[in-house]
Order: structure tokens, then C-alpha cells, then sequence
């Protein structure tokens, strides 16, 4: 692999032990994975932030790194951390848990990198470029860049990524190479998906499916996306763009989830589905003609209609999507909890404009930096969980140790207000 004087520099320690530590690593990957070079990155989306996960050896692993000089030399955010940062005691959250999970984002601080705390960057700023090279570890984030804007990254993790960001760069392989982004599944959807689980529902049956392949769908209605709506204004886009962007969104999330979906083209919608053969001669055909199955899966297998939980917000939620819950709740007060999880940029905008006093108002709470899949759950008390998040509902019974119901948004805001599933 050819190295730069620089980077040759770099990996000897000239620049200190935390650079020369993501240089092995980033490096050590590059040969597994037969890299001819490095390539520079644009700007990094660090996973593995929660405790959770991270454990007090995960946390000792970042001092260390904060310890030796490592810090970011390209724009980096945070995935979700494991409780709100600054409502986790009202919410029910252990102290102790909080108290460890603020050591871990004080050592990613120590390392220049703000506490962001989202699966959704390119909703806060943070928009790469078509064609753009980035290194993004969080596997929804990773799916809209790639196949909603046409930026390259591959699915890093989480210490690949945080040395791709200290070092700047990061090996070229796989998704930042052209030839490597064209699909190997063709998939025919003839029946409607309209609603955002139908979206999901998609995401996962085709997810089983691709496992690591890139699909091309053919046959969904959406309107082409306008990567510029989010760097112009991200959340005041027409109501076409909003709904293309959350319908892209979860449908990758789902794929991610369901199987390893890094990258999908979906013609006439994402940027590089018109170019010429993006379809690999002798591709696999997958027709989806039915969202039943995709709907019967993502449902736990569990007779009781009582809901506890209302979770939106998988990816974190958008404005519009915030602003759908409040059109369909109407005033009304909730039975069941119903949380709204959210970046902490787009909370602030919300409390701006009153939207989150109107959500409150009916019960419900707008909770920022975490995420339900990696917060510890099981000691809050509860057991039956409604979601439109077919990413949600495929990762929580496994981790946070929910029983699930999957359904439409409209659905799940009727099940907090009446605390029962009505949807068969």
C-alpha cells in the first residue's frame, strides 16, 4: 500500500502515539482489505458513544487515546450516547449509568469532537458532497450518505472511524471505489409503499435478502431528492422533499438492520441510479409484491394489545416527523409513554418554535442524544413497545428486551393515547 511521506511519518509516531495508533489501524485495515492507498476524508460519524456497549473497558480504551494526543483534524460527530445528557434523571435513567456515560463523551471532547449525539448528521449540518469521500460508522447514516447524496464511505467502525478521523483519512477500498458501487440485486416492488412502515417493512424484507449486495429498486413513487434543500434549509423543505427524505431514510435504516445494506440506487430518485450499467450484467431479480411479511416479522410474536412505549424516532426524527406526531395526537392526552427521539440541534429548534411544548402538553417527552437500541431500557420498567421504525422494531427485542408491535405512525399515536395496539 503506498503511503505519502506524510503518512509514512505519521505511522513511524512523528506526530505523537494517539496519530501513529490510528495510522496502524487504519493502515492494518487497507491490507486486509488489498487498498492501493489512503484516501482523505471530508468528515467522520464516530459510533460506539453509548456505555452501554462500551463498558468500562470501551471508556478506559478512549482515555487512553485522549491520553496520548489523539485528536480530529476533519469535522466529526457522535453516534447516540445511552441517555438524554441532560434530561436522563426525569426520564428515569441510573445515576451511576449517566454518570459513566459523561466520562465517555468528556474523552471524546478531549479529543476535539463535539457531543453531537446523532444517527442523523446530514439533518444537523453536517452534508457531504456528491462523490464526496467521508468515514461514517453508524449504519443508517452510512446508507443516506451514500445513496441519497452519492457520498463514499464504507461501513466503518467504531475505532476504524474515530481513527479516520484523527488521522484524516482513511483507506480506499470498497465503496470510495466506483466500480464497487454498482448493484447486484434487482428489485421489481409492485405494490404500494406509501406510509413510513411501509418503508421499513420494505428495508427489512429486502435486507434478508441483499444481506451485503447493493439493491436497485425499481417501482417506488417518490420524487427526486434535492441534496441542496438540505444544505439550503434543512428542515424547511417543501413537503415532497421532506417525505422523500424520511420514507430514503428508513428504508435504509431497515436494510442496515435486516442485512448489511451499505449502499442502494433507486431509479429516477438517488443521484447515481441513472448512470450507465449501475446494474451489474446478471444481477439477482427480487420482486416484493406484498408488505405482509415484512409487518408479521417486525411484530413480536406476543398475544397482549397493552402498550407501555411509544417510540418515533429511528433514525432520529426530523421536524416534519415531529410535527406529524402533533397534527395526529390533536391535543389529546397520552396513555402510554410516547417518546420522540431527536438530535439535540433539532430539539433546541423545536423548543424555538413551540413545538416541543405542544408535544409535552399531551404527555408525551422529546428526548435528544440517545436512542431506545442503545439505552438501557429494561431498567425503566418497560415491557410493550409500539414503533413505525422498522430498524426499532428488528433491534429491540434483542437489545433493549421489548416486546414489539409494528405499524404506521398513525397507529402508534393512537396506541399511546389509548394504551392498547387497535391495529390487526
Amino acid at each position: 500500500m503506498r503511503l505519502t511521506i506524510e503518512e509514512q511519518g505519521m505511522l513511524a509516531g512523528d506526530l505523537g502515539p494517539g496519530v501513529q495508533k490510528a495510522m496502524e489501524i487504519i493502515t492494518a485495515l487497507g491490507k486486509i482489505y488489498g487498498a492501493e492507498d489512503l484516501v482523505p476524508v471530508a468528515s467522520v460519524q464516530v459510533a460506539g458513544v453509548s456505555y452501554k456497549n462500551l463498558g468500562d473497558a470501551g471508556l478506559a480504551f478512549l482515555d487512553e487515546w485522549a491520553a496520548q494526543g489523539g485528536k480530529v483534524r476533519v469535522p466529526t460527530t457522535l453516534n447516540p450516547a445511552g441517555v438524554d445528557l441532560e434530561q436522563w434523571q426525569s426520564l428515569g435513567f441510573d445515576a451511576e449509568f449517566a454518570r459513566k456515560q459523561n466520562e465517555v463523551i468528556a474523552a471524546f471532547m478531549r479529543m476535539g469532537i463535539a457531543p453531537t449525539c446523532t444517527c442523523t448528521p446530514y439533518l444537523v449540518g453536517t452534508v457531504p458532497h456528491f462523490g464526496e469521500h467521508i468515514a461514517w460508522a453508524e449504519s443508517s447514516a452510512i446508507s443516506f450518505a451514500n445513496s441519497v447524496l452519492g457520498a463514499r464511505t464504507n461501513r466503518e467502525g467504531g475505532p476504524s472511524a474515530l481513527a479516520a478521523a484523527i488521522a484524516g483519512r482513511t483507506a480506499r477500498y470498497g465503496l470510495h471505489l466506483e466500480k464497487k458501487r454498482r448493484a447486484q440485486l434487482l428489485v421489481e416492488v409492485t405494490c404500494p409503499v406509501r406510509s413510513a412502515a411501509d418503508f421499513g417493512a420494505l428495508g427489512y424484507l429486502v435486507g434478508r435478502v441483499a444481506r451485503n449486495r447493493i439493491p436497485f429498486f425499481r417501482g417506488l413513487d417518490l420524487p427526486p431528492f434535492d441534496a441542496q434543500s438540505l444544505e439550503a434549509d434543512r428542515e424547511g423543505m417543501v413537503v415532497d422533499q421532506a417525505r422523500t427524505l424520511d420514507s430514503l431514510k428508513l428504508l435504509g435504516a431497515a436494510m442496515a438492520a435486516s442485512g448489511a445494506v451499505a449502499l442502494y440506487h433507486v431509479e429516477g430518485v438517488t443521484p447515481e441510479s441513472h448512470l450507465p450499467a449501475i446494474v451489474m450484467s446478471g444481477a439477482e431479480n427480487l420482486t416484493i409484491d406484498d408488505l405482509t411479511p415484512g409487518y408479521q416479522s417486525l411484530t413480536t410474536d406476543d398475544a397482549d394489545d397493552r402498550i407501555d412505549l411509544v417510540w418515533i424516532g429511528c433514525p432520529h426524527a426530523s421536524l416534519s416527523e415531529l410535527g406529524r406526531v402533533i397534527d395526529l395526537l390533536r391535543e389529546r392526552r397520552v396513555q402510554a409513554a410516547l417518546w420522540v427521539t431527536i438530535s439535540r440541534v433539532l430539539r433546541q429548534e423545536a423548543v424555538r418554535r413551540g413545538l416541543v411544548a405542544e408535544l409535552e402538553a399531551c404527555g408525551a417527552r422529546v428526548v435528544a442524544d440517545t436512542c431506545l437500541v442503545v439505552a438501557p431500557v429494561r431498567e425503566l420498567g418497560f415491557q410493550r413497545m409500539a414503533t413505525p421504525s422498522g430498524k426499532g422494531a428488528y433491534y429491540c427485542p434483542a437489545h433493549s428486551g421489548l416486546q414489539v408491535k409494528y405499524g404506521s405512525l398513525e397507529a402508534c399515536v393512537e396506541a399511546a393515547v389509548s394504551g392498547c395496539w387497535l391495529q390487526q
